[in-house]
């Protein structure tokens, strides 16, 4: 994709290249809402890494992605025995999108023209395995949001109308972005994002330059700048393949486990999946990083991105999630 700009290329934005990277190597992270100023990369960044991921393995003509054929589902009649590689898939969710393009739906056009009661796949079935990006997700209409949310929780897609009865699986990593000044998210979806990131325009003047030139760069020969950021891409890409293969070696010893429950609460955060959360997002810091256990260090990292939407409001306190979080770890931790 020559027209994707390389994510080895993008200038700052250490937490959102992070945040990014610890889904890639584990799935089941529960996705990364970034929210920020306009232009400041996040669909860039997103773009990037769809670019950027390694492929998968999938049944070919099988519109659910399947691993193996035995995994195909009853309703698919494309699909072969043949096995090929193909991209992640990262689809977009765009805003006003109808349920039934969502999850799928009776094909008119067969049923007219065959007299065929056939499903045809919605965005759901395209995502299984990959991403489902929604830029502006503040903005979603509130009945895509309970869809969501329900698909989410259960991992599956259930389709019942029209006289069809159709179940696929449907697991995928959740990426938002928004402006805040435009909405804020549903309490409900929120807490289904596993990170979360504030994007701010840079303030550094050489920073901005960078960014400027390479911008400019790439917009006058995308191919020759992709050239420049292969090899570092290819670095990263492997890195996150060698990260999942030790992801399930790399030990949590009981202090870890420890200043993850301590760091909540003192924080004060609401039930178990923020301590659930920053643990599993250090253990993918730590292999990612090449470690053979989780520390105190990344922990440390993470906490910010795990834990900043999970707080709650302080009256007395005006200034951002992230800063709290991050005097908390220094009180709690160090």
């Amino acid at each position: 994709m020559s027209s994707v700009f390389p994510f080895a290329a993008i200038v700052g934005q250490d937490d959102m290249k992070r945040a990014m990277l610890l889904t890639a190597i584990d799935p089941k992270l529960g996705g990364v809402l970034v929210f920020g100023d306009r232009g400041t990369g996040k669909s860039t960044a997103v773009r990037a890494l769809a670019d950027l991921l390694p492929q998968i393995t999938a049944v070919k003509g099988c519109p659910v992605n399947s691993a193996r054929p035995h995994d195909v589902p009853e309703w698919v009649q494309s699909a072969h025995a043949e096995i090929e590689q193909r991209p992640t898939p990262v689809i977009d969710l765009p805003l006003g999108v109808t349920e039934d393009r969502v999850t799928g739906a009776l094909d008119i056009e067969r049923a007219l023209t065959h007299g065929e009661k056939m499903f045809q796949p919605g965005l759901l079935a395209a995502a299984n395995r990959g991403y489902l990006y929604i830029d502006e997700v503040n903005l979603l209409e509130d009945h895509i949001v309970d869809l969501l949310l329900d698909v989410a929780q259960s991992g599956e897609n259930l389709v019942e109308r029209e006289g069809l009865s159709i179940r696929h699986p449907a697991r995928f990593v959740l990426v938002g972005s928004g402006n805040p000044e435009e909405g804020e998210l549903r309490p409900q979806l929120l807490d289904r994002f596993g990170l979360s990131v504030d994007v701010r325009s840079p303030s550094d003047i050489e920073e901005r330059v960078e960014v400027i030139r390479r911008r400019e760069s790439f917009e006058k020969s995308p191919a020759r700048f992709r050239r420049r950021y292969r090899e570092q891409n290819d670095q990263i890409r492997n890195r996150i393949l060698t990260a999942r293969q030790t992801l399930a070696r790399t030990a949590t010893r009981k202090q870890a486990l420890r200043h993850c429950a301590k760091l909540c609460a003192h924080l004060g955060t609401d039930g178990l999946r923020g301590e659930l959360t920053l643990l599993r997002a250090s253990r993918a810091l730590a292999a990612y990083e090449g470690n053979r256990e989780v520390t105190q260090n990344e922990i440390h990292k993470v906490a910010p991105l795990a834990l900043s939407h999970r707080l709650r409001r302080d009256p007395l306190d005006d200034s951002s999630a992230a800063s709290r979080v991050k005097r908390a770890v220094e009180t709690v931790l160090e």
